[in-house]
């Protein structure tokens, strides 16, 4: 792969990023953060406008038909900005999710209205053990008539409160099925969840005998395990590039600020300690980007080590996110641990996605595994 965006590419970073400079301002984020219902209905309308909600789906759909790279360097402005709404769940978690495994009534039904920004996505992935395995998933699916009867719980469950429908995971007799389910169903309570991240919104989902229709299930019953590896490699790798654009902001925050902060008559950006520090910090961000970008590409393309680039990409921005946002909180001194100041918005960002489709130890594993297998 080229390493170099395209001239495509870097319009489209640039005109995200003037967008949400100018729409996502930090008082934008912090007021979002007090709301009830926890974004913007204008941006979310302006982003459809843009063509933001449709970027990677087929033109047939009302999307522009592009790939996961593009979709990472909006996922970066986003991180960098900080962006609160249901972008993340919907698009890549909901859209992702038809697009692999939807039928085509599916795809006509939801993907248009994703795209023009007329209907939100979310998925259940997480149960009460918060493992990211499929094969944990406890809620059951049982066979009712032409449909079926969902029972269950599931946790952390992303911008489900303004979701118009949800994916869920569930087992049924043939194994492990995905479902299309509406929160407006009879059974389904949704009861809010706090995280440390306060710009996002989560929520318990409890599924008390929630009747669903036949078309309702996604693929055959049964079939839904790879499916949803597939989803979570792409939602890990989409997760680090939002990482990414949360250290990036910390990086150049950290580099102005050592510009102006003055001690014994210098700025700190003249001492050693300060200059390795941030040289340490872009060190981190850059290898950072190479990561998430290959991985965006190869899960794209096809390639062979997808599966295994998306877990290094992952185990690696976890730890970098995290150094690179608390060396910007060490740079700054006092000041970077305020509740005034804008840096903790972007490390919570930062925080609160490290464990969010595996965490290091869990995409280790994999990548143990999958070296297992190759030799085998």
């Amino acid at each position: 792969m080229n390493f170099s965006f395209s001239d495509d590419q870097v319009l489209l970073k640039n005109s995200v990023r003037a967008a949400l400079e100018e729409h996502c301002k930090s008082s934008h984020v912090r007021a979002m953060a007090e709301d009830g219902k926890g974004y913007s209905d204008e941006l979310w309308g302006e982003m459809g406008k843009l063509g933001w909600l449709g970027l990677p789906f087929p033109e047939e759909h009302g999307g522009a038909g592009l790939g996961l790279v593009e979709l990472a360097i909006v996922l970066e402005e986003m991180g960098r900005a900080a962006y609160p709404g249901p972008f993340f769940s919907t698009v890549v978690l909901g859209g992702l999710g038809l697009m692999l495994g939807g039928s085509a009534e599916q795809k006509d039904k939801w993907l248009p209205a994703i795209a023009s920004g007329r209907a939100r996505m979310t998925a259940a992935l997480l149960e009460e053990h918060l493992d990211w395995e499929p094969a944990s998933t406890t809620a059951s699916a049982t066979k009712s008539g032409s449909g079926w009867i969902l029972s269950g719980v599931k946790r952390f469950v992303p911008w489900a409160h303004v979701a118009d429908v949800i994916l869920v995971p569930a087992r049924s007799a043939e194994g492990l099925s995905l479902f299309l389910l509406d929160p407006k169903s009879v059974g389904v309570t949704l009861s809010p969840m706090k995280g440390i991240d306060l710009t996002n919104r989560w929520s318990e989902l409890r599924l008390d005998k929630v009747a669903v229709g036949a078309e309702a299930i996604m693929g055959q019953p049964g079939g839904a395990a790879s499916l949803l590896e597939s989803l979570l490699r792409r939602a890990a790798v989409c997760a680090s590039a939002e990482m990414l654009g949360a250290a990036r902001r910390c990086l150049d925050m950290s580099v102005e600020y050592v510009k102006v902060r003055e001690q014994f008559g210098q700025p700190i950006g003249s001492f050693q300690a300060i200059r390795h520090r941030c040289a340490e910090m872009l060190l981190e961000a850059e290898n950072a980007h190479a990561a998430v970008y290959y991985a965006a590409w190869a899960l794209t393309a096809g390639a062979e080590d997808a599966a295994v680039a998306s877990s290094i990409c992952k185990s690696y921005v976890n730890e970098a996110a995290r150094r690179v946002c608390g060396d910007a909180i060490q740079v700054h001194g006092g000041i970077g641990f305020t509740w005034e100041y804008d840096l903790h918005l972007y490390m919570k960002r930062a925080k609160a996605l490290e464990p969010l489709y595996g965490d290091t130890e869990y995409h280790r594993e994999l990548i143990t595994r999958h070296a297992i297998s190759a030799r085998s």
